[in-house]
């Protein structure tokens, strides 16, 4: 197979992938915080980097790669929307989870080897905490713990922003009992009624983990001190990732947590930015309510994962279309297709592994289905579901088709063709498409189908 080249946050460069093990390549990507339904936003790093764990498990071996995606279930929004409605934070995390997982299913994606919740991880996040404060990496301070951020010298290398960048960028908390203003949470105090446990580095009031080390913990629990790659959102990269990189070296002593950083641009929905301000807030489940999952997931990658996209119908309509074209190609047999591949292998370039494929289904080369597959698109759920769609359209119909081809035939052969094209139009207007030919006999003869 071909080699991987893959693009590094950090380095701000393509290079050859190179996993530690090739036995056993680790994959860690930030999941969903489960306080309400994720939106498409949040579908595009779920996406491609199922695209991704697709492609190494094609090129290392199914049981040679680990996978691990979070659930963040312990959160400020969390308690808050847990409060809200009057419901335990248990209860708001199981449904909300659920729900992402049948969306998520929806578009095609496959689960992760190890998907951890942050509340099971809570021994771990001490251990690691502790670690900090003993290497004199974070210090406890009013019931916190803090990392000192000032102790990382290579603090800032992922992100490469300024001092005052990353201020901004991190929308930092004035808090008297802090040594620097840019340090951060690791370990605050409770709230009476907030999800509290035992606090780490001789604390006697309990508390709960801040958010960035909750990943770090995740990460180096089931992929080791040190891995292949880090992945998620680009708005992730500051200071979420920044702060995940920085703790895990420091505790470990390593100049680097991930071998490669990887990270999706920003979505936005017919040239704005997505907002529930903005009327144009759509979460999946609302989008898979007009359109299928094959749909949605090949909108998505229609553009490569590191550009910004624009959601809109159009791209909708388009992927449509090609999901069609493929899903009637004459041969969907035969292995993935090499051009498919080596697209995929060239830092996921997947708008060319889809130009690829749509030469495949018009010209009929072998392979169609299993190269689809690679994108996590099933052509045999694609044609179910265009089937699906016309046996409903054609229910529906309130009129009797045959007797109307039957009758426009007629008129044609008598030469009434102002009735023939009224009838005609008639069924157009109904979705039902005509092709006029001949029969075995040489006798003019009508076809029908539903516009799908």
């Amino acid at each position: 197979m071909t080699d991987i080249v893959l693009y590094d946050t950090r380095t701000r460069r393509k290079a050859p992938f190179v996993p530690r093990d090739p036995r056993n390549v680790r994959l860690y990507v930030c999941g969903p915080t489960v306080y309400d339904f994720a939106h498409i936003g949040n579908a595009r790093p779920i996406i491609v980097f199922d695209v991704l764990f697709r492609l190494l498990r094609a090129r290392y071996g199914d049981g040679h790669v680990t996978y691990v995606r979070n659930v963040t279930d312990v959160d400020d929004k969390i308690n808050a929307r847990a409060a809200e409605r009057g419901i335990s934070i248990r209860d708001l995390t199981e449904a909300t989870l659920a729900d992402f997982h049948a969306d998520i299913a929806a578009i095609g994606c496959l689960p992760p080897t190890v998907e951890p919740r942050a509340t099971d991880n809570i021994g771990e996040m001490r251990d690691l905490i502790e670690r900090l404060v003993e290497r004199g990496h974070a210090y406890v301070a009013d019931g916190h713990v803090l990392f000192a951020v000032a102790s990382f010298g290579a603090y800032g290398a992922l992100s490469k922003r300024s001092l005052d960048e990353m201020m901004a960028g991190a929308r930092v908390e004035v808090a008297p009992y802090k040594r620097d203003a840019m340090d951060f949470v690791l370990w605050k105090p409770s709230a009476p009624g907030e999800p509290s446990w035992p606090s780490p580095a001789g604390i006697e009031v309990e508390g709960r983990p801040g958010w960035h080390i909750e990943c770090s913990a995740m990460a180096h629990r089931y992929l080791g001190e040190e891995f292949d790659i880090h992945g998620g959102g680009i708005d992730l990269a500051f200071p979420h990732h920044e702060n995940e990189r920085a703790q895990t070296c420091c505790a470990f002593g390593h100049d680097e947590m991930a071998s490669v950083w990887m990270h999706n641009g920003f979505l936005q929905v017919e040239g704005r930015k997505m907002a529930k301000s903005e009327g144009n807030f759509i979460t999946i489940r609302q989008a898979l309510g007009s359109a299928d999952g094959d749909t949605l997931r090949l909108a998505m990658l229609m553009t490569q994962y590191r550009q910004p996209i624009d959601w809109t119908e159009r791209r909708l309509d388009e992927a449509r279309t090609m999901l069609r074209a493929w899903a009637a190609a004459p041969s969907a047999d035969g292995e993935a297709d090499g051009a498919v591949v080596a697209a995929l292998a060239d830092d996921l370039n997947t708008p060319l592994a889809i130009a690829r494929l749509g030469e495949m289904a018009r010209t009929g080369a072998p392979g169609v289905g299993a190269s689809a597959m690679l994108l996590g698109i099933d052509l045999d759920r694609v044609r179910a579901s265009v089937d699906a769609a016309v046996a409903e359209k054609a229910a529906g119909l309130s009129l009797d088709v045959d007797a109307l081809v039957a009758e426009r035939l007629a008129a044609r052969a008598a030469k009434d063709f102002a009735r023939a094209d009224a009838i005609r139009d008639q069924l157009q207007a109904e979705g039902v498409v005509l092709k006029d030919g001949k029969d075995a006999d040489g006798r003019p003869a009508t076809t029908w189908s539903l516009a799908t």
